[in-house]
């Protein structure tokens, strides 16, 4: 079963033979299936009024437990969003009556961010589709294979320098 990639690490295999053209296997692969799997979750989450940055701030709260609140740097390091795009997210989901600020307990100068409840149906509601999308995605893969694959992106991402600290 042949697939993109191949073709391309074909002709490069052709046009410059005198290169190890191997690691396109696995990054170009990388990059095709993050924008296949991005497209997919860009429309399940649109089917709920979100895109990708505002679910995964909404559903950072939500999984960080009662009071469902965090500072801004808490979002930073938990979230898998940018710490510049943290900001104009949270005055959008604000906006939206999703989330609201106020002052820190403990650093007057900074401002907690906590879900509304109306922020915490809304992530309960886009949670159950958002897993059902994943899983569909990776349905092509058995379980050990899904196992395999897990581990595979668990080394790599720890050899780069990603860590939950």
């Amino acid at each position: 079963m042949a697939d993109h990639v191949d073709r391309l690490v074909k002709q490069w295999g052709a046009e410059r033979p005198d290169l190890d053209v191997s690691p396109m296997e696995v990054i170009g692969r990388l990059k095709r299936l993050t924008y296949l799997v991005e497209a997919e979750l860009k429309r399940n989450f649109a089917t709920h009024g979100l895109d990708a940055p505002s679910f995964d701030v909404l559903a950072t709260l939500r999984r960080s437990g009662p009071p469902y609140r965090l500072t801004p740097t808490g979002l930073m390091r938990t979230a898998m969003v940018t710490s510049g795009a943290i900001s104009q997210r949270l005055d959008r989901l604000e906006a939206r009556g999703l989330v609201t600020r106020t002052p820190s307990g403990s650093d007057g100068r900074s401002r907690d961010v906590e879900l509304t409840p109306e922020g915490r149906a809304l992530v309960d509601r886009a949670l159950p589709d958002h897993l059902a999308t994943e899983r569909r995605l990776l349905a092509g893969l058995d379980e050990p294979q899904t196992e395999a694959l897990i581990d595979a992106l668990r080394t790599l991402l720890a050899s780069l320098g990603d860590s939950p600290e």
